[in-house]
């Protein structure tokens, strides 16, 4: 997966109105990673050790990484500066771990970052930050994101109450952290990484200028910045090398995908049709995988790049994705990841 580029656990890339790249802008890409709790090996899915981390802010010193915030990153991809390497490091939740081991660690390397806070966790309990940590934190150089209010399993709901609960929670969030921080945020997370179609646009018509996914992938001009995608570097993806391979990625463009949905349909095997920016791609070198299982892959259209990727077995994960990775001429990796949810499978944490 060399120079594969799903920064920040998690995947759809489509245009979308108000992401249209500066006239002679030239095309920018942006590595995003996503972290949640730092040197607490109770929760390894979301727990990244501390040595890691360092060795993360490390590297990007080292290979001379401009490192921004969420909405800085989005200002960056939709302006007219040159392009230069870019990542951005972000936080959900608030765990009070980011506060104790990982807020210190960047501080040390002079890098900003975003945390993505749910306000009915903030006092919540010892593990949780308190107002005055994210006060502290925001000193420092951290912005604030929208997480929800409850950071709720949203999909679980209703149809006929999901959004209007979805869009109550922004605003109630969006009201709580003006109160008690002083700033608005303009950045959003998805809880969990989950949302369909209708939440995107309520997100969008929120006011903010992006929000974050959690399906791995590059960030670059002109994509949908309403499911940006983040790579994870939670326990098990958290080696320096597998950190620096994520970081060397760049993103496969998808001009169009069937379905648009991501909710996992009936028979638990979707088929998944992409058609892919040419961007001079080695498509006899495409790989496709399939979180906890396999998966085939098939070249509709080699001149139009249009593939099919469909899981070998039935999916029985609440959240899986589906990637696909691949090559170009210069011996560069692209990826692409694409989420489906089935809600009828519980929520783990």
């Amino acid at each position: 997966m060399a120079w594969i580029r799903i920064l920040c656990f998690g995947i759809l890339i489509v245009a979308c109105s108000g992401t249209t790249p500066p006239v002679n802008s030239e095309p920018k890409e942006v590595v995003c990673f996503i972290y949640h709790r730092f040197g607490d090996s109770r929760y390894p899915t979301t727990n990244t050790p501390v040595p890691d981390f360092e060795a993360h802010l490390a590297y990007l010193r080292q290979h001379n990484y401009q490192v921004l915030n969420f909405s800085d990153a989005i200002d960056y991809l939709n302006s007219d500066k040159p392009a230069q390497k870019t990542a951005v490091i972000t936080i959900d939740d608030g765990y009070k771990t980011f506060f104790t081991k990982g807020l210190p660690l960047l501080r040390k390397y002079h890098m900003p970052a975003t945390l993505f806070i749910n306000t009915k966790s903030v006092e919540n309990g010892s593990d949780l930050m308190t107002w005055s940590d994210l006060k502290s934190a925001m000193a420092d150089g951290i912005e604030i994101g929208n997480h929800t209010h409850s950071h709720a399993y949203f999909l679980d709901q209703p149809a006929a109450t999901r959004y209007e609960s979805f869009k109550t929670e922004i605003e109630q969030s969006q009201k709580i952290i003006r109160e008690n921080l002083n700033v608005t945020p303009t950045v959003f997370s998805f809880p969990y990484g989950e949302f369909d179609l209708k939440m995107k646009t309520i997100a969008e018509e929120a006011g903010f200028k992006a929000a974050a996914a959690q399906r791995s992938g590059v960030l670059y001009t002109g994509m949908d910045l309403f499911q940006c995608p983040r790579f994870p570097m939670s326990e098990a993806y958290s080696s320096r090398a597998k950190f620096a391979e994520k970081a060397s990625m760049s993103p496969l463009k998808v001009k169009s995908q069937q379905p648009t949905d991501f909710l996992l349909p009936a028979n638990k095997q979707p088929v998944l049709e992409l058609t892919f920016a040419p961007d001079n791609l080695r498509l006899d070198q495409l790989q496709c995988f399939v979180q906890g299982g396999k998966c085939s892959l098939q070249i509709v259209n080699k001149e139009k790049a249009t593939v099919t990727v469909q899981s070998t077995g039935k999916i029985n994960r609440r959240r899986t994705l589906y990637t696909v990775t691949v090559p170009d001429k210069k011996g560069v990796w692209h990826w692409y990841s694409r989420l489906w949810i089935d809600p009828q499978v519980a929520g783990d944490e």
